[in-house]
């Protein structure tokens, strides 16, 4: 098997490929080590929130006063220096995981010569072929960038470019409120800049809750983060000392730097695809059938450059289900119920379906919720704010959906997602015994809440 990238759904395809005792090569740029997850997506914006979060104190705020910060002038080599040592770790663990398996890592870039065959391209300016039998194509993808703008890095930057800033902005654009662009948001308006958001939706993340939504927009102009929904961006001009975003309203809003936020494109088009029988659609994206295949049978894609959900931990699974796809060995179908984390300030996580698209399909449901401010361990770390959700069903009383907003959101969703997808009953939860102090208890809390107010429900009935 020969793998075209090493980042999540790479490593985890040459992997199990190896487990499964193929022989088994990587390639990738040396640079890039880990794909794009690792070094300008996921791991160093994850590791920069948690410098900020740790220089800035603001999580510390509500128990030592608004004025408290661990550093007055936070540089970004402040906050650069714990990515690279977190980069450079990561590197390190990936490379001893091939290795320990077996799995040949070349370094350069490949295009294909024709459907078994890859032409790589060495440091050097050499180039060998490699063949395989099967080719798992994981490439992933890079910012999105609209041709009627001028990217220089500095001034007008898309999201790779955030970490190599020379200094933390006094004011800062941010074109489009998705989950990357909310995430920066949030970071820079923790660490001072003045944040403005345009968007041309009406609203923003709206995969997410609505109540949890309006509390990140509550958090978030109380950072002095400025927003434009329905608006769009008719011009950029740089100027010498920042950059004016021009909105089709009328309105100029002047900012030392604009960062855009528009979507992702395919990292695909030197592959020379059409030379193995492939091809891929306008924004670089690579059509798959339910084992990762591509419509050349013994070529499969994984991860991000095969489009939605594009998350790293879907993007592993995808990677091992298509490996032993290829090799012959069972694998069950990924499950349906997928956590959804979003790394703003506060956290946002949920499973299941949320209030507004029940409602659309129609599906009776009740509430439960608990607040942090209602927990010992929420008042211990000083998060107030904080609240969980559960959808119940009046019927079976079955979750249907689960919604965090608050200190480790991306962790707690998990027990909501594994009592969902063993077909646990809220009742579970109501009689489980959770550590405590814990946010964990707020399960039992939320529980409890529902469970009320489905007996309410029941007393009415009868």
């Amino acid at each position: 098997m020969l793998v075209l990238g090493s980042g999540p759904g790479g490593q985890k395809a040459a992997i199990a490929a190896a487990k499964l005792g193929r022989r088994v090569a990587v390639v990738d740029r040396p640079d890039m080590v880990g794909g794009v997850s690792l070094h300008t997506g996921t791991i160093p914006s994850k590791t920069l929130r948690e410098a900020v979060l740790y220089l800035t104190g603001l999580t510390q705020r509500d128990l030592y006063g608004q004025s408290y910060r661990l550093k007055e002038d936070i540089t970004v080599a402040d906050l650069t220096a714990r990515t690279q040592h977190v980069v450079g770790r990561e590197v390190d663990v990936i490379r001893s995981q091939l290795s320990r398996n077996h799995v040949a890592l070349f370094a350069g870039t490949g295009r294909f010569v024709d459907d078994r065959t890859v032409a790589l391209s060495e440091t050097g300016g050499r180039e060998r072929r490699l063949s395989a039998e099967h080719i798992v194509i994981a490439t992933g993808t890079r910012p999105a960038r609209p041709p009627s703008v001028e990217f220089d890095g500095r001034t007008i930057l898309d999201s790779d470019n955030v970490l190599t800033l020379e200094r933390v902005p006094r004011s800062l654009v941010i074109v489009g409120a998705g989950v990357v662009g909310m995430e920066y948001a949030s970071m820079f308006a923790a660490l001072g800049s003045k944040v403005t958001v345009v968007e041309k939706r009406s609203g923003m993340l709206d995969m997410c809750d609505v109540e949890v939504v309006e509390s990140l927009k509550y958090h978030l102009r109380d950072l002095a983060v400025t927003f434009r929904f329905g608006e769009t961006v008719a011009a950029v001009e740089r100027h010498p000392r920042g950059a004016l975003t021009v909105l089709e309203s009328g309105k100029k809003i002047p900012a030392d730097v604009v960062m855009y936020s528009a979507g992702r494109q395919g990292l695909t088009e030197g592959l020379d695809l059409d030379r193995a029988g492939l091809v891929a659609d306008a924004r670089g994206r690579i059509a798959v059938d339910e084992h990762y295949r591509t419509r050349v049978p013994h070529i499969y894609a994984v991860g991000d450059v095969i489009g939605y959900p594009a998350l790293a931990a879907t993007a592993m699974e995808q990677g091992r289900a298509a490996a032993y796809h290829a090799c012959g060995e069972p694998v069950g179908r990924m499950h349906r119920l997928q956590p959804i984390g979003i790394y703003t300030i506060p956290e946002i996580s949920f499973v299941g379906r949320t209030e507004d698209r029940l409602t659309e399909d129609r599906v009776p449901f009740e509430v439960g919720v608990a607040r942090y401010r209602e927990l010992a361990r929420g008042q211990i770390i000083g998060d107030a704010h904080g609240v969980l959700k559960l959808l119940v069903s009046p019927e079976d009383r079955t979750l249907l959906g689960v919604h965090c907003f608050g200190s480790g959101a991306t962790e707690l969703i998990h027990i909501g997602q594994s009592v969902m997808g063993l077909g646990g009953t809220v009742d579970y939860l109501v009689d489980a015994v959770f550590n405590y102090p814990t946010l964990a208890e707020s399960y039992k809390v939320a529980a409890l809440d529902a469970t009320n107010r489905l007996r309410q429900l029941d007393r009415i009935g009868d």
